[in-house]
């Protein structure tokens, strides 16, 4: 490598590169991730943090503090499978745009690794003592790439449009209107408390984009400026946008906060995985996302680099098995904790993972706040899950299913799917293994309700109100892909999410979500494996890498290389 080039190589795990309609019902949609999250009712919701007990063996993680005065100049160049339609994170979520995204345009606020959220474009902000409405007071010297101020105007047209396009509708759902009393001062008033609007704020999920661009009648999700001659406020220019080929962004020297340490934010698009590694292995590229366990272990042993699960935290992708509770096998409770007691949890994430994920017994990441650590495990237990098919009246093993998985890289999926099988037949159930053509077509049949079981994975994108509540409220069963495809329906599970959606107390917030993921693991319409971590390496040197909750998909201005 180059001495002018910085190696941050970004691990991110194998749901994240599969291509093809993955916003399910939404024709809009990127193949920015395996989950685009789009749910149709107001109270969803998502959360996640830091695993630390996720490290390479004898990798040096590093503090991520930056020592000495930044080195200017360099450039960044970040290998990619994925292809993202455009750059604009207001209609479309995922990491494919978000990552870009994240560079071009600014946003009202920050968030640490700790859950704990800064200033960006708002200097300062304040919920009312009531919770119905959200102050931000921005700061006065940050312009759009043109030139022209950010005001808020811009935000409040950001906020309407993707409360209108996004498909996280939960993000901005209790949103009734928003206040511009001045040009810094932005109101925006709530039906009900919504303590995930802060989240909501930020890169990944809210770029302010300039309304004297877009506000011209053309439809948000298809306008020509989310791909042509982008014009955001964030640290880096678009000077190039063939996302099939390459994406180059160069760095804004009248950035509200200084500019960018490197010079140009290259993002470099290969056709799969292994000619992207060997591009890497090649020196060819400083960046790039891989789908295995393997290559983690691989690549941990480059010297120089540090190797760490730190960072995107706030995703959450829980992989998972998901019943469809219309079955007439899989409605009894019994024969859900008998399938739950015959899999092995520890060798999925130990053996087939390689021990680079965690086991995750829960419904919300245990990287979140709101992870329920005391929740019922369902440990291998053969026993256990013959006497509850004997209770079921299926002793002699007449029940047979089948299981489908979501297609793309095996290591996640199919490689799960295929352990299960062999699993369950250990207790006398037969299932058969459902292999579909392509993503689109696993898509549909588990938002149709066509699926036995199925394989998934589906984020928490930071907050329960965004990725959680929308696999499990009964008013979110819309035939749409990662929604309620299960078919669950509990009234008490309905109105304790309902109330942590609301519940301005943190303390008070977790006790709801404790009390709703016990009842969701007693009558399992889901069993949780593992959350898919998504891994990070970089140079020992590296200053200021991206180890907040959202890793990539954040501003990466501060970052520079200690000579």
């Amino acid at each position: 490598m180059k001495k002018q080039r910085w190696h941050l190589l970004v691990l991110l795990m194998a749901l994240s590169l599969i291509a093809a309609a993955c916003g399910g019902g939404d024709e809009g949609s990127d193949s920015d991730d395996a989950d685009s999250g789009e749910s149709t009712d107001a109270d969803a919701s998502e959360s996640e943090s830091d695993d630390e007990g996720e490290t390479d063996e004898g990798a040096d993680e590093g503090d991520g503090e930056a020592s000495g005065e930044p080195v200017k100049g360099g450039t960044l160049v970040i290998g990619t499978t994925q292809v993202a339609r455009h750059l604009n994170g207001l209609v479309q979520s995922g990491l494919a745009t978000a990552t870009p995204g994240s560079q071009v345009f600014a946003s009202p606020l920050l968030v640490d690794a700790d859950f704990n959220f800064q200033p960006y474009l708002a200097q300062s902000w304040e919920f009312s003592d009531d919770g119905l409405a959200l102050t931000l007071n921005l700061v006065d010297n940050a312009t759009f790439h043109d030139g022209e101020a950010v005001t808020s105007e811009d935000v409040k047209f950001s906020i309407e449009t993707a409360k209108a396009n996004h498909p996280f509708v939960t993000m901005f759902g209790p949103v009734t209107e928003i206040d511009t009393p001045d040009e810094q001062t932005v109101v925006i008033n709530l039906s009900q408390p919504h303590p995930a609007l802060l989240l909501a704020l930020t890169p990944p999920l809210l770029p302010v984009v300039p309304q004297h661009i877009f506000d011209d009648g053309e439809d948000m999700k298809t306008h020509p400026r989310n791909s042509e001659d982008v014009v955001g406020s964030g640290p880096f220019k678009v000077v190039e946008f063939n996302p099939s080929e390459v994406i180059r962004l160069e760095a804004n020297a009248d950035f509200f906060l200084g500019a960018p340490n490197f010079d140009e934010l290259i993002l470099q698009t290969f056709p799969d995985s292994s000619s992207l590694n060997l591009a890497l292995e090649a020196g060819e590229i400083d960046a790039a996302a891989i789908s295995s366990a393997s290559d983690i272990e691989r690549l941990s042993a480059v010297e120089g680099l540090v190797v760490t699960p730190d960072g995107h935290h706030g995703l959450g992708a829980l992989n998972w098995l998901e019943f469809n509770l219309t079955n007439e096998f899989l409605s009894d409770q019994n024969v859900r904790q008998a399938i739950a007691y015959a899999i092995d949890r520890d060798f999925i994430t130990n053996a087939l993972h390689q021990g680079y994920f965690s086991a995750n017994p829960a419904p919300i990441a245990n990287t979140s706040p709101f992870y329920h650590e005391g929740i019922e495990t369902y440990d291998l237990d053969v026993d256990a899950a013959k006497q509850l098919l004997a209770d079921a009246g299926y002793a002699d093993g007449d029940i047979s299913l089948k299981i489908d998985y979501i297609p793309g890289p095996d290591a996640i999926q199919k490689n799960v799917a295929e352990y299960i099988v062999q699993a369950l037949a250990e207790v006398g159930i037969t299932v058969e293994l459902n292999q579909v053509a392509d993503f689109p077509a696993w898509a549909q049949r588990v938002s149709s309700g066509e699926f036995e079981m199925t394989m998934n994975n589906v984020w928490n994108w930071g907050d329960p109100v965004i990725g959680v509540h929308r696999s499990y409220l009964s008013t979110n069963r819309v035939g749409v892909i990662w929604t309620n495809n299960s078919g669950y329906e509990n009234t008490d599970v309905d109105e304790l999410l309902n109330q942590a959606g609301q519940e301005l107390d943190v303390d008070a917030r977790k006790a709801l979500y404790v009390e709703a993921q016990d009842i969701l693991a007693d009558e399992l319409p889901m069993y949780w494996l593992n959350n898919t971590t998504f891994w990070q390496a970089y140079p020992e040197n590296l200053q200021n890498p991206p180890l907040g909750i959202w890793g990539v998909m954040s501003p990466m201005h501060e970052m520079w290389l200690a000579e």
